[in-house]
């Protein structure tokens, strides 16, 4: 395997692994580094994947100036590096919303974590970014986005997540590709807060959307979300 980086955003890079045989057409793992004057990691990948993850990030910044280390929900794919993370970046800390530190993360970090409240913004020093809680959106209690309001980048963890190994950012649809891995792995909690979550976010006015597992999305990105939006509504109407 190798991780493909590309600038998604102004300072803001994808690295992307894809495992071929994770899902039909194979399965990106993507995680997103913001080159600040502090840096910030989201994601981390699975603690596996630190060799090649870390090599990554170390050719736009070094290891030891991270500073924040960030991920949407409490997975091995979102998180399971984050003590080797930790342990070469000496200044780094978790943040996360107070409901992840609680359940898990005071448990699991060997540093303890920053907890941020809802809304909670933490300036980077050329950038700023916004936590959000989103509990059970698209799944976990403990699940959050970031978003980078300079750029208008939303960190969207798992939400749209779709199969292939497409380019590192389009334009075309990602609402189709995302029902159907849903279809697929019947991931995504629905519940009556979930649509109206989204819609949330779609009141951002993002510019780019950020994705853990697929192509990141530019242009048109609050009409995605609220596409999205409708199509949970609708599943949840069905049931």
């Amino acid at each position: 395997m190798q991780a493909s980086t590309h600038e998604i955003a102004d300072r803001i890079y994808r690295i992307s692994t894809c495992v071929p045989d994770a899902a039909p057409g194979g399965f990106t793992f993507n995680q997103f580094l913001i080159d600040a004057d502090e840096p910030l990691l989201f994601h981390t990948g699975p603690r596996r994947m630190f060799p090649l993850v870390s090599e990554a990030v170390a050719r736009i910044v070094a290891l030891k100036r991270l500073r924040w280390i960030t991920f949407g929900h409490v997975e091995a794919d979102e998180c399971g590096a984050m003590n080797e993370f930790l342990a070469a970046a000496p200044q780094a800390e978790v943040a996360h919303g107070a409901t992840g530190c609680m359940v898990s993360l005071d448990d699991l970090c060997d540093r303890p974590p920053r907890k941020l409240a809802d809304g909670e913004v933490m300036d980077l020093g050329g950038k700023r970014v916004r936590h959000i809680d989103t509990p059970h959106v698209p799944h976990n209690w403990e699940a959050r986005v970031l978003f980078e309001e300079s750029t208008g980048t939303l960190f969207c963890g798992d939400l749209f997540t779709h199969c292939g190994n497409g380019p590192a950012l389009i334009e075309g649809d990602i609402v189709g590709p995302a029902l159907a891995a849903e279809e697929l792995f019947h991931a995504t909690s629905l519940s009556l807060a979930t649509a109206p979550t989204i819609r949330a976010l779609a009141r951002l006015e993002p510019q780019t959307l950020a994705l853990m597992h697929g192509s990141s999305r530019r242009g048109r990105c609050s009409e995605a979300l609220e596409q999205l939006a409708d199509a949970y509504e609708a599943m949840i109407r069905m049931h």
